[in-house]
């Protein structure tokens, strides 16, 4: 009997929300948020621009256009800060072709924020790097967005975050965490970067993890039955599978 109870409980720790793939509402330090996980950094895809070279821009758009090549999009929100034109303003690598170089000095803004890092997939393994050390050692990533200021650095919270901040915006970011998860996730409000960093260190075990754009954050998620409306977007990070 006790071995079957330590089995039972074995499953409702695999199935449970925390670990699964998918997306999920949860709520820390009284802030909502919505996270979503891919175990497999291969059906992970970044996107820009369409077949005729138009910014996709929209979560409709993108449907349209996968949906052509036989694919479903599951989630997707916005894949990192953009000019007006919706360039990216960092690195961009999409299939294997770099798009916009990386950025590695200080700036003005969030993305010269220093440490700002890059989130990477190269073959099966998804990982964020800081962005100097990316340049140190450069991976060979199928995708690569690069942002900033980067959330956590080794499970360290980023030197300029303050829990007294007041600045206070809806934000999207990615963290990678120590079984190689990712973990996309978007405030449902307004949150401090402090608050929102601290989600990713100690909720989601994310030692790593990068902020992705502000104020102008949205979500897909055909599971949660969510398309958030706003302006056009640039990059567009998520994941799709193959039409059933």
């Amino acid at each position: 009997m006790l071995a079957k109870i330590k089995y039972a409980t074995l499953v409702c720790l695999l199935a449970s929300p925390a670990l699964a793939d998918g997306c999920r509402d949860l709520t820390h330090l009284g802030d909502s948020y919505t996270v979503c996980t891919v175990d497999n950094p291969t059906t992970l895809e970044l996107w820009l621009k369409d077949n005729n070279d138009l910014v996709i821009g929209e979560f409709f758009s993108l449907q349209e256009l996968l949906g052509e090549q036989g694919k479903t999009l599951t989630f997707a929100m916005n894949g990192g800060m953009f000019h007006e034109d919706r360039r990216a303003v960092g690195l961009f690598i999409s299939d294997y072709k770099e798009q916009a170089r990386l950025v590695t000095r200080e700036g003005p803004g969030n993305f010269g924020l220093l440490p700002n890092g890059v989130f990477c997939v190269e073959g099966q393994t998804a990982k964020v790097i800081e962005s100097r050390a990316y340049a140190e050692n450069t991976p060979t990533c199928r995708i690569a967005t690069q942002s900033g200021p980067m959330f956590v650095i080794d499970g360290k919270l980023h030197p300029k975050f303050t829990t007294d901040s007041t600045s206070k915006k809806r934000r999207n970011g990615v963290g990678v965490d120590t079984q190689g998860r990712s973990h996309f996730v978007i405030s449902n409000g307004f949150v401090r970067f402090h608050d929102m960093a601290t989600l990713f260190r100690d909720e989601l075990d994310s030692p790593n993890a990068l902020f992705l754009d502000g104020s102008v954050s949205r979500l897909f998620s055909a599971e949660l039955g969510r398309s958030d409306a706003g302006p056009l977007m640039g990059p567009i990070i998520g994941q799709a599978l193959p039409s059933q």
